[in-house]
């Protein structure tokens, strides 16, 4: 295999180290507090489920996934096993640009039903952020405001990469809230691979 001239390895350092900075501040723009405050929503709910469009949705299906091995009951939005949604439930909802048709109806209908929202997003001001109980500004690049040079990841990817970390941190802040030990979070992932 080739080996880059040394001068293209210094770019792919650069990149490297431009790229982790942007991730780093994006996950450190959560403070520690509001990470303990949605555990606790978390913890409290009967239900969760959470929604997001596009590869957010993969970031909320792994959170669901990590709920589920915290023993919480949680569910992805459109999956055949989701409950109905109402009072003492809570909905997660992720949008870092803000504006997606969607979110804006899956937040009217549970608002309608009586259940909580959580609304993880990078465009706090806009809709369906008036309709949530709590808004996190994860201070991220979206496809919103990706017309710049300011960063070197694409699109949204900065605001996704950075909710895949957090979403991992509130999962560690549940499971220290229910006393869940890893061995028996283990013990619930799936043999069925």
């Amino acid at each position: 295999m080739a080996h880059p001239p040394d001068s293209d390895l210094l770019t792919d350092k650069d990149d490297v180290s431009i790229a982790l900075d942007e991730l780093s501040q994006a996950v450190r723009s959560v403070p520690a507090t509001t990470l303990d405050l949605i555990a606790e929503e978390i913890v409290h709910a009967n239900v969760v489920a959470a929604f997001a469009g596009g590869r957010e949705g993969l970031v909320m299906r792994g959170l669901i996934m990590r709920l589920f091995h915290a023993g919480i009951d949680a569910h992805y939005v459109g999956e055949m096993t989701t409950p109905a949604v109402g009072k003492g439930d809570l909905l997660i909802l992720s949008c870092g640009p803000g504006n997606i048709s969607m979110v804006m109806a899956l937040a009217g209908v549970a608002k309608n039903a009586g259940a909580r929202i959580l609304y993880l997003t990078a465009e706090p001001d806009t809709t369906p952020a008036e309709l949530a109980d709590t808004v996190v500004l994860i201070n991220a690049q979206t496809m919103a405001n990706d017309t710049g040079p300011e960063t070197v990841l694409p699109m949204g990817s900065g605001f996704e990469i950075a909710e895949f970390v957090f979403v991992d941190l509130i999962t560690n802040r549940v499971r220290k809230l229910r006393a869940e030990s890893s061995d028996l979070m283990r013990s619930r992932h799936t043999n069925l691979e």
